[in-house]
């Protein structure tokens, strides 16, 4: 439990914490008079904002909370899958994608991926379907709830429900008003407190490694020996190198496709910022993966992963970890309320891009094109998105508190089947939308229905078959066996046949002969 002094100082954090942001929402707010205003702003922004701004957004509590966690239970195979294959593979395909994505969308006006996708297809029912698809994403809204809710109820001494409610209610409530004008200026704050977190939580364990690394990793191998091999068998997770590195670069490469990522680059008014932008984005975000290491050193303060006689959660052992290392003094204690402070900062930078994400495409992309001819005005459908992130808060509530309550494992395992999901199924469209010449509707949208269907039928559909006995997959038997599945393997298996329907389609368009007109 946190301390008297610990828990005074999280209140005083959390009054200039919520006094900051107000004052950037209202500034927000103050300049955003339409919906494109509250998708993509209309201020503009600085290229080094906007860079800080993606790399919060990319990284978010998932980096310095959740996985960690899963990293203090299953070891070094969890860095390399988390902190080494996935971070290579993503930040490439952020450069990759970037400019061409950008050039695009600022074309034709793009406000949300499914915008872009529906404008770049000209296809309205393909667009609507990835619109529909995008509530997904409120599955990582849970992750980072989850999160935040573990941070301060473990700083303050909270039950975990209410405090749910009061987070959910004040992030919620002032991004009915902020939009992107507002989210551009705290994501680059909370970026820059992030940074700073992020080299404390890093050298937070350097008294492990007295004896230079191989005592850490000693150390780690008198605990359980598992922990200091390249694989963990006995993990859900990271069993073998297809799920540490093959499975993990093809999902690193298509998480960019989410909207709070990939759509960053639209805020940029001008050609000349991207290469800003891209450098500095970059930077931050190596750092911010590197975090994931942290998880080794709460394993060595906790190695029986038990805290006065209660085990800990997965999800509570960073929060735990933060409280325990940094109660020793007056000056531990001011150091450990700024790390919580950079934990929230993960957290929020993410929930907010979301909810502007989100609630952007639900009311442009969904809302529009079915009841656009009952609504008149821009100031309409600024009302509209106000009432639907309201909805989505009501949402986020009930599925958040499940998780608080009976998770299976992580609530990374209930975030990443939906995440991963939504971005399978637009992977190799947006592939073929940026690099693609003459492209039809019909190969993006069979890529989309066949991840839709592989990375489904993959989660729930084979742990079904093998584990009621009706077939053996073989080597394939261990990833589907018991309740714990990795979303990876849907997910990478539905971008693999995805990017196969979808090429084939594509290439036997390009070749069909084409019809000579006789006149």
């Amino acid at each position: 439990m946190a301390s008297t002094e610990q828990v005074l100082g999280t209140w005083i954090l959390i009054a200039i914490y919520a006094s900051a942001v107000l004052y950037f929402v209202i500034r927000g707010a103050m300049g955003t008079k339409s919906m494109k205003d509250y998708a993509v702003g209309s201020i503009n922004f600085s290229p080094l904002f906007v860079g800080m701004s993606l790399a919060a957004a990319m990284t978010s509590a998932a980096t310095f909370i959740i996985n960690p966690g899963l990293i203090a239970l299953y070891g070094i195979s969890g860095v390399l899958s988390f902190g080494l294959f996935f971070p290579i593979a993503s930040m490439l395909s952020l450069v990759v994608l970037t400019k061409s994505f950008r050039k695009f969308g600022q074309s034709v006006s793009a406000v949300s991926l499914a915008s872009w996708i529906g404008k770049r297809y000209n296809s309205e029912g393909y667009s609507l379907f990835i619109a529909f698809l995008s509530v997904l994403l409120i599955t990582f809204i849970v992750l980072i709830l989850v999160a935040l809710t573990k941070v301060f109820a473990s700083a303050l001494n909270t039950n975990e429900v209410f405090t749910l409610a009061a987070i959910i209610i004040f992030v919620f409530g002032y991004m009915m008003f902020g939009g992107a004008n507002a989210m551009v200026y705290t994501n680059a704050i909370q970026a820059g407190i992030m940074v700073i977190v992020a080299v404390i939580l890093l050298l937070s364990g350097y008294n492990h490694f007295g004896n230079g690394i191989s005592g850490f990793f000693e150390t780690l191998k008198s605990i359980d020996p598992v922990l200091v091999k390249a694989t963990n068998e006995g993990s859900p997770l990271f069993r073998d190198f297809w799920e540490i590195i093959l499975a993990q670069v093809i999902i690193g490469a298509a998480v960019v496709c989410q909207p709070h990522i990939i759509t960053k680059s639209l805020l940029l008014k001008k050609e000349s910022d991207v290469n800003k932008f891209l450098v500095t984005a970059i930077i931050v975000e190596a750092l911010f993966f590197a975090v994931v290491i942290v998880g080794l050193y709460a394993r060595i303060e906790f190695p029986d992963l038990m805290v006065n006689g209660e085990p800990l959660s997965n999800d509570s052992i960073i929060p735990t970890y933060v409280i325990h290392v940094f109660s020793s003094g007056w000056i531990a204690i001011l150091v450990g309320l700024f790390v919580i402070l950079g934990l929230i900062s993960a957290g929020m930078s993410t929930l907010e891009g979301l909810i502007q994400s989100l609630s952007t495409s639900i009311t442009n992309d969904i809302i529009n094109p079915l009841f656009g001819k009952r609504i008149a005005g821009d100031r309409s459908y600024m009302k509209i998105n106000r009432i639907v992130i309201v909805l989505l808060a009501v949402v986020a509530f009930f599925l958040s508190r499940h998780q608080l309550i009976s998770p299976k494992l992580s609530v990374a395992i209930f975030a990443q089947n939906g995440v991963y999901a939504y971005f399978s199924i637009i992977f190799i469209p947006i592939l073929l939308g940026i690099f693609g010449k003459s492209v039809g509707l019909m190969a993006p949208l069979w890529a989309s229905i066949t991840a839709f269907v592989t990375h489904f039928g993959v989660y729930y559909g084979l742990p079904y078959i093998v584990n009621n006995n009706i077939a053996s997959l073989g080597y394939f038997d261990k990833y589907f066996v018991g309740t714990i599945h990795n979303p990876a393997i849907a997910a990478a298996s539905a971008i693999i046949l995805s990017a196969i329907v979808g090429l084939t389609i594509y290439q036997a368009n390009r070749f069909k002969p084409k019809t000579i007109n006789a006149n």
